[in-house]
């Protein structure tokens, strides 16, 4: 059972890393100075842009992260829609292939609440599985924060961290004009690859510039990823005792029943 839940867990964080370095590839060196009295950038280079809202991204202390990536051709697409803060707290959801998980992480302890779909594919071709199934609808499945499948899924500062990599990939950006994400204004940076993937950044451009937004169209894996809520608190709260199982007990149960 731990390998397979590791496998979707590491999954999702796969997502995350993706996403974050999608948006260090969209982060560009434009030289050309904006100009314009409604350019809110006006005298900074598309890579001085990327390089304060990588910055700004790294310091908040909370952010909301949304996404959606198709690794491959024909692969299937993978979502998280997480809230996670500096402390490793985080809430919200994982999933793939139809299935679905909520997720949370506070005191040191990561949850999972999956749908059957999510333990019937964590569990398939594990000894005993179908009967442990059974006995997970509604249940969090806890494990500890020292577990190989929890590391990199709650970390804020890990996942910002991989978008400043590879600062070689910050080549070939344009400043684009001013639009919104999500009610708030941001400048929009572009790139197209050798690839033929078109590349897209969207940081704010009131209060501080944090990335709002990253998109990657028209190549074999279109990505998603929209950032919010920076600064707001993440409080999850730890599931009742009664509705709680421990993945260890729960796989050691289930090889003695098969």
């Amino acid at each position: 059972m731990g390998e397979d839940v590791q496998r979707t867990s590491r999954t999702a964080t796969a997502l995350v890393g993706l996403s974050a370095a999608l948006t260090l590839a969209a982060c560009g060196s434009d030289k050309e100075s904006g100009s314009g009295s409604d350019d809110p950038f006006a005298g900074k280079s598309a890579d001085r842009i990327a390089a304060d809202a990588v910055k700004a991204t790294k310091g908040a202390d909370s952010m909301h992260l949304k996404g959606t990536v198709r690794q491959a051709e024909g692969g299937s697409a993978v979502t998280v829609d997480l809230s996670v803060d500096q402390d490793k707290n985080c809430d919200g959801t994982i999933g793939a292939d139809g299935a679905r998980a909520d997720v949370r992480h506070t005191n040191g302890t990561l949850y999972l609440r999956g749908d059957e779909r999510y333990w019937r594919t964590a569990l398939k071709g594990q000894p005993g599985g179908d009967k442990v199934v059974s006995k997970l609808q509604g249940k969090w499945v806890k494990a500890p924060a020292d577990d190989a499948m929890t590391q990199g899924l709650c970390d804020k500062q890990g996942l910002v961290a991989s978008m400043d990599e590879d600062k070689s990939e910050r080549t070939g950006m344009k400043k684009g004009a001013t639009t919104t994400v999500d009610g708030t204004k941001a400048i929009r940076l572009t790139k197209k690859t050798a690839a033929g993937e078109s590349l897209a950044l969207y940081v704010a451009a009131e209060g501080k510039p944090y990335i709002l937004r990253a998109t990657t169209t028209g190549g074999k894996a279109p990505n998603t990823a929209t950032f919010s809520d920076y600064g707001k608190p993440v409080r999850p709260q730890e599931p009742p005792a009664d509705e709680t199982v421990d993945l260890k007990d729960l796989a050691k149960g289930g090889k003695e029943q098969a």
